[in-house]
């Protein structure tokens, strides 16, 4: 649905992707559910309007706490006009030979030669596009009179009011900040199939000679020193990606020529997510210290406590969309493809590469209904949700 000049609704997809978030292992209705539910509703008697809120026994409770949402490095400035969106990348041209001593070809002057200071040397540019915009909404009834059963006067009406309301907000939070894992998720499974991973065990096991697997390195023997190792290494990487070069991104064919783009990403720029796990092992070996803060405060550095679904915190299963290369023969083009994988323990990333883009976020009551004494509040949405891979990306993976 993505990369359309459409809008499309996402409330199926939104609701699947919370009910990973969730722990929930599907999002099918179970009907068992239901009975048990309806049964005890009509054990203690009930408000036949909302049909569950209990006749009042002794004191109410209004549960609730306000939720905030993770990955909000991603957010980025809000947009209302348009449904496309371009992004103009200058591409580098070789250095020339100076004509104050020779000519292009590199030859000495002789005499009559000139230096022709009008040739034109147009700039060369590579436009990208994202298209498209996703949407959902949420909506609550809001009654103007409850029954006498439900509530002992106007404060607790109040109150339920005010807790349906923040209930309204937590899940609408918790939806962008699952859609907002998404793309993360979308990011990775993009980053690693083009190629750009640092397989870490690998390397450690390369430099040191070791055998370890990626269950004897969590032992606390094993773990202390590379972590330490891992810390070391990962600081260059992040130096790195401050250098000006055409790694960690896709350098796109256009017209069947190669557009190599000199990418460097600032540290202020740079995004660290982390699988939660990996790093709380680190502080429990006692070695939190070699993870200094000084250099994390510089980027946006997060403990993500599961990538995909909250019930197999490391895996990640899902189809993912990335831009290939192409080639001499073939564009550049968008792919999909499936993506597997329970090593992941991070990516570093540019914060143009990856990234959440409201459109148009809004709420609205109905007209009151006189005859059934009620409104509909809505809450609508429009949001993009978009990866770049022409920005720096690189997947850390414990294998």
């Amino acid at each position: 649905m993505a990369n359309t000049l459409t809008i499309n609704d996402i409330s199926a997809v939104a609701n699947a992707v919370l009910a990973n978030a969730q722990g929930r292992p599907a999002s099918t209705a179970n009907t068992s559910d239901f009975t048990t539910i309806a049964q005890t509703a009509l054990l203690t008697g009930y408000d036949p309007l909302a049909t569950a809120i209990s006749q009042v026994l002794s004191r109410t409770i209004f549960s609730y706490r306000p939720y905030n949402a993770k990955f909000k490095g991603l957010e980025k400035n809000a947009e209302k006009w348009g449904n496309h969106v371009r992004k103009l990348n200058p591409i580098d041209k070789p250095l020339e030979v100076d004509n104050r001593l020779r000519k292009d070809s590199g030859d000495i002057y002789a005499d009559g030669d000139s230096a022709d200071q009008y040739k034109i040397n147009k700039p060369e540019v590579l436009q990208t596009n994202f298209y498209g915009s996703q949407t959902y909404q949420k909506s609550l009834t809001i009654w103007k009179d409850q029954l006498d059963t439900a509530f002992t006067g106007p404060e607790q009406f109040g109150n339920f009011l005010t807790m349906m309301m923040g209930n309204a907000t937590d899940q609408l939070q918790q939806a962008r900040e699952d859609l907002a894992r998404g793309s993360v998720v979308n990011l990775i499974g993009g980053t690693y199939t083009l190629g750009n991973v640092w397989h870490v065990l690998t390397a450690y096991n390369t430099e040191t000679g070791g055998t370890y697997t990626a269950t004897t390195i969590m032992e606390p023997a094993n773990f202390a020193d590379f972590y330490r190792w891992f810390v070391g290494k990962l600081q260059s990487t992040m130096d790195r990606m401050e250098e000006r070069t055409i790694l960690n991104h896709v350098n796109p064919f256009v017209g069947g020529n190669q557009k190599l783009i000199r990418r460097h990403t600032p540290r202020s720029m740079q995004h660290l997510y982390m699988f939660a796990d990996f790093m709380n092992n680190a502080e429990a070996v006692a070695v939190s210290t070699t993870f200094h803060d000084d250099y994390l405060k510089k980027a946006d550095f997060e403990k993500v406590t599961f990538w995909q679904n909250a019930g197999t915190p490391r895996g990640i299963d899902t189809q993912v969309n990335y831009l290939s290369a192409g080639s001499a023969k073939a564009d550049s083009a968008i792919t999909t493809a499936a993506f597997k994988n329970d090593t992941v323990i991070g990516i570093l990333f540019d914060d143009e590469a990856a990234g959440i883009n409201p459109i148009n976020q809004w709420a609205q009551p109905t007209p009151f209904n006189a005859r059934g004494g009620y409104y509909n509040q809505f809450w609508h949405e429009t949001t993009r949700w978009y990866n770049d891979n022409t920005e720096n990306a690189l997947v850390l993976c414990l294998d």
